[in-house]
């Protein structure tokens, strides 16, 4: 178990090292100004005019230019190859919302393990920013104002039931499984609320609705 390593009362921001453009951290630090890097995340936080407060993984991906440009005490090894970098820093992080940039796009094992990592019990909750998605795991109720049309993609890693309202295909009575039936491409007809009944349920909405689903997440419960 990865300790806790920045703690803060306002949402972090989390940078891996895929695909990350200087609006897409930009944007994130806008809304959460703590930067925390993921291993090689310190090296595209740098090319892009950005020191982190932390850097938390097994260094393996880690260069040796950003690690000399860096002050040795911001770095925190973390052995362990049971878990992924993603993971090793979410657990190091005790804020009340993580945002996580660069841990979508490029490679698909990556993006897979990412979403595996969203759907495991950490202290932060977890919203990952994509080119044109946001990506978040579903552990409370979840109500947020859209546009009548837009996407929201549900997308089970586990056996899981639940409700909704605003959506052109409701959930109510459905068992989504990963084995069997998803839910992506379904509709927004207004205001949506989506509740579950376990975990593992990730929901995939435009980028567009990434404030409000700040909003949601840190106005709601925890778990």
């Amino acid at each position: 178990m990865t300790q806790v390593i920045v703690q803060d009362s306002a949402p972090v921001t989390l940078i891996g090292g895929g695909e990350v453009t200087q609006s897409d951290l930009e944007e994130a630090l806008l809304r959460a100004p703590t930067l925390v890097a993921a291993d090689g995340g310190a090296d595209r936080a740098l090319a892009l005019g950005v020191k982190p407060r932390a850097v938390v993984g097994d260094f393996d991906s880690l260069s040796p230019e950003a690690r000399a440009a860096l002050d040795p005490s911001i770095l925190h090894l973390v052995a362990e190859q049971e878990t992924t970098d993603f993971d090793k820093a979410l657990r190091a992080i005790s804020a009340p919302l993580v945002l996580a940039v660069g841990f979508l796009g490029k490679r698909i094992d990556h993006q897979l393990a990412a979403l595996n990592v969203l759907v495991q019990p950490h202290g932060a909750r977890c919203i990952l920013i994509g080119a044109h998605e946001v990506v978040v795991h579903l552990t409370a109720p979840l109500q947020l104002v859209m546009e009548a049309g837009a996407v929201v993609s549900l997308f089970p890693l586990a056996e899981v039931t639940g409700r909704s309202e605003g959506l052109e295909w409701s959930i109510d009575g459905l068992v989504l499984s990963p084995m069997t039936r998803i839910g992506t491409s379904n509709r927004a007809t207004g205001p949506v609320r989506i509740e579950v009944d376990g975990p593992g349920l990730l929901a995939m909405l435009p980028r567009s609705a990434l404030d409000g689903l700040i909003r949601a997440m840190l106005a709601g419960p925890s778990h």
